[in-house]
C-alpha cells in the first residue's frame, strides 16, 4: 500500500476501533463488564479507571460484581455508577457492589437499535470526511510533479479504502443490532 494511502487507512482504521469500543460498552440485556470501560473512581485524588480498583466479576447471565480492592471505596465506585448514564443503581453488602441488569424491554431495545444506526451513520461521515481530507491532499499534489494518473490512482485506492471500511461499519451495526433484538 502506498504510504500516501496508509495515513488515511490508518485514521479510517481508528475510526472503526473507537466505534467498535463504543458498541461493546451498550449493553444488549446481558451484564457486560465493558459498560464500566469509561467509568472513573475517585482513588486518593486521582480519576483513576474501576478496573484498576477492584476485581470485576460476571457471576450470572445479567449481574456485575465488583470487589474494590479497598473497602474505603465502595462510596466512591456507587456514586461513580450513579453519575454515569449506565442506568443501574448498585446494591452492595459492605464488602461487595452488585449492578443487575433488567430483561430490556421490546421498545428500549429498538431505541437501542436506532441509537446503534446513528453512531454507526456518524462512523460513516468519520470515515467519509477522511476521504474528502486525502483527496484534497492529492489534489495539492498535482501542483508538484506528479501526473494526474497517478492522482487518480490514489484516489481510487482511497475510494476502496473507504468503501472496505464502510462495509466494516455497517457489518458491525447489522451484527450488534441483531444481538439486542434477539430476547
Amino acid at each position: 500500500m502506498d504510504e500516501r494511502i496508509s495515513v488515511y487507512d490508518d485514521k479510517m482504521k481508528k475510526t472503526y476501533e473507537y466505534m467498535e469500543a463504543d458498541f461493546a460498552a451498550i449493553r444488549a440485556g446481558r451484564a457486560n463488564p465493558h459498560v464500566l470501560d469509561k467509568l472513573r473512581v475517585d482513588y486518593y485524588g486521582t480519576p483513576t479507571p474501576i478496573q484498576q480498583v477492584g476485581n470485576i466479576t460476571v457471576p450470572e447471565a445479567r449481574v456485575i460484581q465488583i470487589a474494590p480492592w479497598e473497602k474505603t471505596l465502595i462510596k466512591a465506585i456507587e456514586k461513580a455508577i450513579l453519575a454515569s448514564d449506565i442506568g443501574i443503581t448498585p446494591s452492595n453488602d459492605g464488602a461487595i457492589i452488585r449492578l443487575v441488569f433488567p430483561e430490556l424491554t421490546e421498545e428500549r431495545r429498538k431505541d437501542l437499535v436506532k441509537e446503534l444506526k446513528k453512531k454507526g451513520e456518524e462512523a460513516k461521515v468519520a470515515i467519509r470526511n477522511i476521504r474528502r481530507d486525502g483527496n484534497d491532499a492529492f489534489k495539492k499534489l498535482a501542483k508538484s510533479d506528479i501526473s494526474e494518473d497517478e492522482i487518480k490512482q490514489l484516489e481510487d485506492e482511497l475510494q476502496k479504502q473507504t468503501d472496505k471500511f464502510i462495509k466494516e461499519v455497517d457489518a458491525l451495526v447489522d451484527k450488534k443490532s441483531k444481538e439486542i433484538m434477539t430476547v
